[in-house]
């Protein structure tokens, strides 16, 4: 799995993850520096990095585990800005925002596999849930909320129970 060409200029190559359970819902984790917003695994793509490699790393880093198997991606780049107050602070307005390929995952593992804490006080979520896709973008803070929309639909044939 490669993203397509090059993000759009101004934007920060990520991947994001839809992680599937076998009951059709989302893994969503609780923000350390935004307690109300929950939101998906994502990450940026490292230089030469496959989408699927940033995928499965971004996934460890996220939640602990690997216990997942590759559905589909988007072929196309997702984009939103951060609000400019935050991309200065983040990025030294480097960047306006992220651009981003989705990798549906069906998760193959037992709740116990999860780990939010693995990576210490590196840690992104300080809990985690299983989310009805419903739920996920009324969630997530509100400028990412048009690009979740944007995920489920894309990946609405894998959110349902057995998919």
């Amino acid at each position: 799995m490669t993203a397509p060409d090059t993000p759009p200029a101004g934007y920060r190559p990520c991947v994001g993850i839809v992680l599937i359970n076998r009951d059709g819902l989302i893994f969503t984790g609780q923000r350390h520096d935004t307690p109300d917003a929950w939101q998906m695994p994502q990450g940026g793509i490292d230089a030469g990095e496959s989408v699927e490699s940033a995928a499965y790393r971004e996934l460890r880093e996220e939640t602990g585990t690997d216990q997942a198997e590759v559905l589909t991606q988007t072929q196309d780049w997702m984009t939103y800005d951060l609000p400019a107050k935050i991309a200065k602070k983040r990025w030294r307005g480097r960047f306006q925002g992220q651009a981003q390929i989705w990798v549906a995952m069906r998760f193959v593992g037992m709740d116990t596999d999860i780990d939010i804490a693995a990576h210490g006080k590196h840690a992104e979520f300080s809990t985690w849930r299983w989310s009805p896709p419903e739920r996920v973008a009324q969630d997530i803070v509100a400028f990412k909320r048009p690009i979740y929309r944007q995920v489920l639909a894309a990946f609405a044939p894998y959110l349902s129970a057995g998919s």
